[in-house]
C-alpha cells in the first residue's frame, strides 16, 4: 500500500449507522446480504450490499456499524450500493467494525 496524507484520510466520511433491514441477495455472485442502514436525519437511510453472510440476519438487524458514506454509489447486480459498511478481513470472513454502545447514529468517525 502506498502512503496517503492526513488530508486524504480526512476526506473519507465514516459514520455510525444502525442496520434497519436485511434482505436476501440471491443474485449476488458471492454470498451477500442487502442492507438498509440508518445514519440519522442528516444522511438518512442508505442501501449497501455486504458480504457478511457469516452473520445471521437476526445478528445484523439493529446492529450499530461503521460505514463510508461519501463514496459514489456502485451498481452491484440489481442493487445500487450507496455506502460501504466496514469490517476487518480474515480470509473470506468479514468481521464488522462496531462502535461503542454509546455512539449515536450519524456520529462521525475521527
Amino acid at each position: 500500500m502506498g502512503e496517503i496524507t492526513p488530508d486524504h484520510f480526512f476526506e473519507v466520511d465514516m459514520r455510525v449507522g444502525r442496520i434497519v433491514e436485511v434482505e436476501d441477495f440471491p443474485e449476488a455472485r458471492r454470498p451477500a446480504w442487502k442492507l438498509r442502514v440508518d445514519f440519522g436525519p442528516d444522511i438518512g437511510v442508505k442501501r449497501s450490499s455486504a458480504q457478511v453472510t457469516n452473520y445471521p440476519r437476526e445478528a445484523l438487524e439493529g446492529r450499530l456499524v461503521v460505514a463510508v458514506v461519501n463514496f459514489p454509489p456502485r451498481q452491484i447486480g440489481p442493487v445500487r450500493s450507496e455506502v460501504l459498511v466496514l469490517g476487518s478481513m480474515r480470509g473470506d470472513t468479514v468481521l464488522l467494525l462496531t462502535p461503542e454502545p454509546d455512539a449515536e447514529i450519524g456520529d462521525r468517525i475521527a
